[in-house]
Parts: C-alpha cells; structure tokens; sequence
C-alpha cells in the first residue's frame, strides 16, 4: 500500500536505500549506477528507483532539502516499506580549513539546532550516531579499497542563510567537521525505529573562505562519494532484499 508521499507498493524497496537530497541526482544515480533500475515512485516528482549493484537490490529515494522533508521520507521508508538501511549520500559545507573541498566525510556523529528529534524522543542524547554496523562497514571499506576518507561530528541546521557571522568560528572551534540539512533526521528516526543508518558527505564549500566547487567539480566528487556508499552495501552482509 502507497503512503501519502510515495506511490510505490509494497516489496518495491530493496532492504538498503541510498539517499540524496535532489530527485535529479537520484535518477542520475540509477541510470549510471544501477543495473536493471525501474522508477517506483515519483509523487511531486521526488523520484526513487530500484536496481541491482551486482548482485545486491539497491533503491534510490531523495529526500528532498532540510529535516521536515527528510523525515517524511526516513519514516515512511522504515516504517512502511520496511526498509532496513539508509545511506544518505549529500553535500556539506565545510567548517575546517584542514580539510580541503571534495573531501568525504563520515558522519559518525551530528547534534541539531532543530527541536525534532526531542520532540520525537524526550529522553534523546542530543548527540544523535550511525548504526554501528554501517560505521564500520565504511571504515573497512576506505581501508580495503584505500580512499581517504575524514570522520567526524557534523551540525544539522534549519537555516540555511545562517544570521549567526561567528558559527563557522565557534563550530570550528569545537571540532565540528561540517554542516548540512538532513543528517538528525536520519540518524534520530533510525534510532527510534530501530534501524540501520549512515550520512556520507562531501564538502563542496568552504566556509571560511568562501571557496567552492564548480557545477563540474562538484559531479566527480559525487560520483565519488556514490561508488563509496555502494562498495559499503556490497561489505555489509545483512544487506538482503
């Protein structure tokens, strides 16, 4: 049975969803990543498809920007379709100029101005974390296939143009790696439904410089960070359909 937000039936989800923000970079995904990929939903365009990566049935479902839209699509994932794992896969901005633009980082913490994930769980640590299994499933696999990858506490915003001029300063200052949109609701719903769950970046601004990638730079990092997410599916054996 569809949800009010994705139109797809049940069994049309494979056990393991990657997960970007924009629908367009999901098809992008499917049709350059995915063998055998077939849309499944795409109810106010927000696309998802389901394919194979060698033997293993992977989907691709976007998120859409910021948490309220994201939670909307973690739930319904886990919570209707059972699925098992989610891989975000996006792009953040950088608060440490020791890590240069194109960098993937492994979010194996994040803490949230928003109020969602007390709201849904009052007892919550304020530090919300990955699954396990997935944490070191993506250690194994930058070790095994030697790709540089940087680990680290990420801050999940609501407000993009951010009116505070000392964040990047104080953030940097805490050893907080980056900053993006999406990861608290990930990780806060995971933890509540008892799931599997990972966001994998890339720093594709530098906030204390102002540097950034080209519309270019910015599709081969990605591609990237794609290959990265799917070696990871390939490493975790409970990665069953």
């Amino acid at each position: 049975m569809s949800t009010p937000h994705i139109s797809a039936t049940q069994g049309d989800f494979a056990s393991t969803v990657l997960m970007p923000g924009d629908p367009l970079r999901a098809t992008y995904i499917a049709d350059n990543f995915l063998t055998e990929a077939k849309q499944i939903t795409n109810v106010r365009n927000m696309t998802g498809y389901t394919g194979m990566y060698k033997e293993i049935p992977v989907s691709v479902m976007a998120s859409g920007m910021g948490i309220p839209s994201a939670a909307i699509y973690v739930t319904e994932l886990y919570r209707h379709y059972d699925v098992q794992n989610i891989i975000r896969i996006g792009t953040a901005g950088s608060f440490s100029t020791d890590l240069p633009l194109r960098s993937l980082v492994v979010a194996e913490s994040c803490f949230t101005s928003s109020s969602m994930p007390s709201l849904l769980d009052p007892g919550a640590d304020p530090i919300l974390l990955p699954s396990s299994e997935l944490l070191k499933a993506s250690s194994k696999v930058a070790e095994d296939k030697n790709i540089e990858v940087a680990t680290g506490r990420v801050f999940t915003t609501d407000i993009f143009y951010e009116p505070n001029e000392n964040l990047t300063m104080e953030m940097h200052a805490a050893g907080v790696v980056a900053v993006e949109m999406e990861c608290a609701a990930l990780y806060a719903i995971a933890q509540l439904e008892n799931r599997g769950a990972l966001s994998l970046l890339t720093l594709t601004d530098q906030l204390a410089t102002g540097e950034s990638l080209s519309t270019d730079e910015r599709q081969s990092s990605l591609d990237e960070m794609i290959d990265y997410a799917l070696h990871i599916v390939d490493e975790v054996s409970l990665f069953t359909n």
